[in-house]
């Protein structure tokens, strides 16, 4: 009997160290073409992976994430027509759109677009109908940041054209977990597709999600937002059940009109069989060239200071 418990105490010992490692997968054999990264089990708050987690980069349209919490937190009817505007926003200015200024919609739609769709203008015209106005809505976005314990976070505008509006990726983890909270937003950055019915003129048109995963039957996405401008590359935040485990996966700054998407196939992949697979040369070749820019200004500043 004896021999028995210390023959199942064994087994167990030896088999221990692989379920620990089916859960967490060998760091080292996850490529990513994101110079700034960081993949979180939100069940466990276990960091399964990091690159540059606290590099304060431009986050792009990341920033509507933001855009979308300070608008549902204000308690403002969704149903509420709202006009389209953007007479405040100097990065606007110059912007093109499907949107015609000056027509309207329903606040939740407007909402939807500005998640799914990623329309700029949609994001601007939450921020003017705004309690206080525009500004005033900047001024939330940030306090909204510091409640949420992202101290290196910064928006000077809701759509995320400015490369003014920075973060970190280990900052975009909270605001993930921050942004799971809220159905509206799960519901709208997840839809595939919304037909937005304006007045003024009246007239409908189909708007589709960003992020192509969306429509991928493989994937269970409970959050999406994706963002670009040059200066913060390609960017893709995610909330995703994978392996029975709520996943948060930031991408920050890669090369490639799909190297984001790529990423979060790459940390499936990784997270399901423990290899990633490689990442397209190019890609590759951009992700080392900006850690090697980012490692020689850092080494730079230190000799300055």
């Amino acid at each position: 009997m004896l021999y028995g418990t210390r023959l199942i105490l064994t087994l167990f010992c030896m088999l221990l160290p692989m379920g620990l490692q089916a859960a967490q997968p060998d760091p080292a054999r996850l490529q990513l073409a994101s110079v700034n990264a960081m993949v979180v089990d939100l069940g466990s708050d276990r960091i399964l992976y990091q690159k540059n987690p606290d590099a304060v980069v431009p986050i792009a349209s990341v920033s509507k994430l933001m855009t979308a919490l300070v608008t549902l937190d204000a308690g403002l009817p969704l149903d509420e027509r709202i006009p389209i505007e953007v007479r405040d926003s100097i990065q606007m200015q110059n912007v093109i759109s499907r949107i015609r200024i000056g027509s309207e919609l329903p606040r939740g739609d407007v909402l939807q677009l500005a998640l799914m769709a990623s329309e700029n203008r949609a994001a601007t015209a939450l921020a003017h109908a705004y309690p206080g106005g525009y500004f005033a809505f900047v001024r939330a976005m940030n306090r909204k940041a510091k409640a949420l314990g992202m101290h290196s976070t910064r928006f000077v505008e809701p759509t995320g054209l400015s490369h003014f509006n920075v973060s970190t990726a280990r900052d975009l983890v909270r605001l993930i977990r921050a942004a799971r909270d809220y159905p509206e937003v799960r519901r709208m950055s997840t839809s595939s597709k919304l037909d937005a019915r304006f007045r003024r003129p009246r007239q409908v048109m189909a708007f589709y999600n960003t992020n192509r995963l969306i429509n991928n039957d493989r994937w269970e996405i409970e959050l999406s937002k994706t963002g670009y401008i040059d200066e913060a590359g390609r960017c893709l935040v995610m909330l995703s059940r994978i392996d029975e485990r709520d996943i948060a996966m930031v991408f920050l700054d890669s090369f490639g009109k799909r190297s984001h998407i790529g990423d979060a196939v790459r940390v499936r992949r990784w997270l399901e069989t423990g290899d990633s697979g490689e990442v397209p040369r190019a890609a590759r070749r951009y992700e080392q060239e900006k850690n090697r820019n980012g490692r020689s200004a850092t080494l730079l500043a230190g000799k300055n200071g």
